[in-house]
C-alpha cells in the first residue's frame, strides 16, 4: 500500500516491523487437562496432546475445529518447528493474546510465564535451540472463572446471560517467531509534537546498558525522505527529539496522513537492528469544556463495537473482517468507535490509524475489587497502554466502564483511590490523551464525563439530557433508571467535555435475543426511534458527542445496527437517513 510502503499482510504488529519473520498460525497439537494432572506427572513437559486446533481460535469457536463451549480450565499446545540456533542472533515467540496465565516449553527448557489475556508476550526460545534437532514448542494456558480477573465480556459462569458472552480461554491472537540480532531494539515510545513539527522518541534495548550504540533515525512522507538524524544512546528510554521541516501533515479523520520511520541500530557506525514504523502528527486535548483534536472542536459520532464474530469469538477471522468493520463504522456515518471491553488486534488499529477512524481504547473489566484483582489490573493495564500508545488512532484511554470491578466506587474511599491511581498513572504513561476513568457514571477524576442512557425512544431520553440536564450534572438526578449519580461521593463537575457514551442498544424484532427495552415491530419503528433520540442529543448543547450501542448483534444481544455477519438489518434507503441523521447531529459545530 501507498501509505505504509513495509506494509505486509497479516503482520501481527504492524507499527513495529521486522524482515524475518515466520507465521505460526494455523494447526497444533491440542490437549485438555481439566484436572490439570498432566504438568504435576510428566516431568519431560511432553503432553498427550491428542487433538487438533486451528490457532489462534479458541476451542470454544467453530474456527478452532473443536467448538467446545464447557469451561476447560487448563489447555496444552505443541508444535514441532523446523529452527536452529543463527550465530548472532536471537529467536523471540510472539503470543499477541494468550487468556490468562502462559507458560512455554522448548525442548523441554522452561522459558517463563506471561500472566494477563489482553496484552502481548514475548518469549525467548534462544537457550533451547539446538543443531542437532528441531524445536518441541510446548504452550500450557490456564484460564478461570475468578471474577477478580480482567475478562471483559467473558462469562464466568457456565452459561451466558445479559451482556455476558461465551468464555474465551488459551490462545486467541497471533502466534508467531522473530528473528532478531543479539543486540535489538525492545521498543521505541514515539511522541509526535503537532505544534513545533517535531518528533521525541524513546528507544530500549534488550541490554541494560546500551553505551556504545547509537540510533539513526530516517523519517519520509509518502515515501520522501524528509529528515534522518543519528544520535546515541547513553541510557535505555533516553528521548531524542528530531525536528522535520516545516509544513508537516497533519494527521485526521479527513486526512489520515502518516510519516514512516526506520530505526537502525549502530554500534562504532556497523547497522545492526532495523525496524520499520510510522506516526502522525496529531493533538487531541480538553479545553474550555471541548474536546479538541489539532486545536479545533471535536464532535465524536462513535459506535460502540464489541469485536465478536459468529464463529470466531473474540477472534477476527482475517485482516479484511478487520478493515471491513472499519469501514461499515464509516460508512454509516460515525467517526470513531469505541473499542468495548476488549483490546484489539493491533491490525485493526493499523488500518484505523491508516482510514482515519478515531477510537476509544477500554480495558477488560473484572467483576471484584481485591487486592489481588488491583495488582493485576494495573499490571496488564501499564502493559495495554505502552504497547498501543503509538497508535495516532486512539484518542482516549478508558481503563473502567459502569463500576465493573470496583462496584463500590460510588462511597468506597479505597476503590476512588485506586480508580484514581489509575488514572495519574495511564497519564504517567501517556501524558498525550485524556482518560474517562469509569465511564458511564460515578465518575471521580475523569478528563470526559459520560453518560450511560438506554431510553427507547427520543421523549425518554429528553427526560434524562434535557429536562433533568442541570440536576444530572451537578450531580443531583438518579438516572438510566440504575439508581446511579454522575459523580462518586465527594466528586463534581469542573467544567470537562460531556459526553453520551452509551444509549440506543434497540433491537429489531425477531424472536430471540434482547435489546434495551421493547423490540422494534418493524424496520420504521426501529429507525424513527433511533432518529428521535439524535434529535434530543442534537438538542443537548452540553454534549461533545456521541456513541451509539452498537455496530453488530453479539450472541444472545440483539441490539446491534448490523446482524453478527455484518449485514445491515435495514433497508438502503433507511441505513441513508440513519446516516444522514448521525451526520446532521450538531452539524457545523466541529
Amino acid at each position: 500500500m501507498d501509505k505504509i510502503p513495509f506494509y505486509r499482510e497479516n503482520y501481527p504488529r504492524p507499527q513495529f516491523v521486522r524482515e524475518n519473520w515466520t507465521d505460526l498460525n494455523g494447526s497444533w497439537h491440542f490437549a485438555f487437562d481439566d484436572h490439570n494432572t498432566i504438568l504435576a506427572s510428566n516431568g519431560s513437559v511432553h503432553p498427550p496432546c491428542d487433538r487438533m486446533i486451528n490457532v489462534p481460535f479458541s476451542y470454544e469457536t467453530v474456527r478452532s475445529g473443536i467448538g467446545d463451549e464447557t469451561a476447560h480450565p487448563v489447555v496444552w499446545y505443541r508444535r514441532s518447528l523446523d529452527v536452529h540456533p543463527e550465530p548472532g542472533t536471537r529467536l523471540l515467540l510472539h503470543l499477541e493474546g494468550a487468556d490468562y496465565r502462559t507458560q512455554v516449553w522448548g525442548n523441554g527448557v522452561y522459558l517463563g510465564e506471561n500472566i494477563g489475556g489482553y496484552h502481548r508476550c514475548t518469549f525467548d526460545l534462544t537457550a533451547a535451540l539446538s543443531q542437532e534437532r528441531g524445536l518441541d514448542l510446548v504452550i500450557r494456558v490456564e484460564d478461570t472463572f475468578d471474577e477478580g480477573q480482567p475478562r471483559g465480556k467473558q462469562r464466568w459462569r457456565q452459561a451466558s446471560w445479559g451482556c455476558w458472552y461465551v468464555q474465551t480461554t488459551g490462545i486467541w491472537k497471533s502466534v508467531w517467531l522473530e528473528r532478531v540480532p543479539e543486540t535489538y531494539l525492545l521498543s521505541v515510545d514515539c511522541v509526535p509534537d503537532a505544534e513545533r513539527g517535531a518528533v521525541t522518541f524513546f528507544p530500549e534495548l534488550n541490554i541494560p546498558d546500551p553505551a556504545g550504540w547509537a540510533l539513526q533515525i530516517v523519517i519520509a512522507d509518502e515515501g520522501r525522505p524528509v529528515c534522518t538524524d543519528c544520535q546515541p544512546i547513553p541510557h535505555n528510554g533516553c528521548p531524542i527529539t528530531v525536528q522535520l521541516p516545516e509544513n508537516i501533515r497533519l494527521w485526521s479523520p479527513e486526512e489520515p496522513n502518516l510519516y514512516t520511520v526506520r530505526y537502525t541500530l549502530l554500534k562504532d557506525g556497523v547497522p545492526g537492528d532495523e525496524v520499520d514504523s510510522y506516526f502522525g502528527f496529531r493533538s487531541i486535548a480538553v479545553q474550555d469544556g471541548r474536546l479538541l483534536l489539532n486545536g479545533k472542536p471535536l464532535y465524536l459520532r462513535m459506535v460502540l463495537d464489541q469485536g465478536y464474530w459468529p464463529e470466531s469469538g473474540l477472534t477476527p477471522p482475517d485482516e479484511e473482517a478487520l478493515k471491513r468493520d472499519i469501514d461499515l463504522t464509516l460508512r454509516l456515518g460515525y467517526n470513531g468507535a469505541r473499542k468495548h471491553q476488549k483490546i484489539e488486534d493491533e491490525r485493526y488499529l493499523f488500518w484505523a490509524d491508516v482510514k482515519g477512524l478515531l477510537v476509544w481504547s477500554e480495558m477488560a473489566a473484572a467483576y471484584r475489587y481485591h487486592g489481588r484483582a488491583a495488582e493485576a489490573f494495573t499490571e496488564e493495564w501499564t502493559r495495554v497502554v505502552r504497547q498501543n500508545k503509538n497508535h495516532p488512532s486512539i484518542i482516549a484511554w478508558v481503563p473502567f466502564n459502569e463500576s465493573w470491578g470496583v462496584p463500590e466506587i460510588g462511597t468506597n474511599r479505597a476503590q476512588q483511590h485506586f480508580v484514581n491511581a489509575i488514572y495519574h498513572l495511564t497519564h504517567a504513561l501517556d501524558g498525550t490523551r485524556p482518560v474517562i476513568t469509569n465511564d458511564g457514571w460515578e465518575h471521580t477524576l475523569s478528563d470526559i464525563v459520560t453518560i450511560h442512557a438506554y431510553r427507547e425512544d427520543g421523549a425518554a431520553l429528553a427526560r434524562d439530557l434535557l429536562e433533568n440536564g442541570e440536576a444530572l450534572l451537578q450531580n443531583r438526578y438518579l438516572y438510566n433508571d440504575c439508581n446511579r449519580k454522575l459523580f462518586a461521593e465527594g466528586y463534581g463537575y469542573h467544567g470537562q467535555p460531556v459526553m453520551l457514551s452509551e444509549y440506543g442498544g434497540i433491537a429489531l424484532q425477531n424472536g430471540a435475543g434482547w435489546g434495551y427495552g421493547t423490540q422494534a415491530a418493524d424496520e420504521e419503528v426501529f429507525l424513527q426511534r433511533l432518529l428521535s433520540q439524535n434529535q434530543v442529543i442534537s438538542q443537548t448543547p452540553y454534549l461533545s458527542g456521541f456513541c451509539i450501542t452498537q455496530l453488530t448483534d453479539v450472541q444472545q444481544e440483539v441490539n446491534g445496527l448490523l446482524d453478527p455477519e455484518r449485514k445491515s438489518k435495514i433497508s438502503p434507503e433507511a441505513e441513508a437517513r440513519l446516516r444522514a441523521s448521525n451526520l446532521a447531529v450538531f452539524q457545523g459545530r466541529e
